[in-house]
């Protein structure tokens, strides 16, 4: 069995409050667990405007299936237009940890 986790830490384009803050961060985990069946969840910079944090995780028998659908992950929010990804941490655990 393996694990694989993302961390993205993304910078919100022109966003003035919370509840705008939600109509962008929201579709993002959305269509990241609708489109590739990951567990997804905003979990950092909750009281930040322009700042937040995204996290996700995934399980599976085979390494190359969760590396490829982490890279998948990773290229659908880099492509994201209203965010500016900061920055990108990814964990992988396998039977050897």
């Amino acid at each position: 069995m393996y694990v694989g986790t993302l961390s993205f830490d993304l910078l919100l384009g022109d966003v003035r409050s919370l509840k705008e803050k939600r109509s962008v961060v929201r579709p993002i985990v959305a269509e990241l667990q609708r489109k590739y069946a990951v567990s997804a969840a905003e979990v950092d910079h909750m009281d930040l405007h322009r700042r937040a944090g995204i996290g996700l995780a995934l399980v599976s028998g085979d390494a190359g299936h969760l590396s490829e659908v982490l890279d998948r992950c990773e290229r659908l929010v880099a492509a994201r237009p209203e965010v500016e990804m900061l920055s990108v941490r990814r964990r992988f655990h396998g039977e050897d940890d």
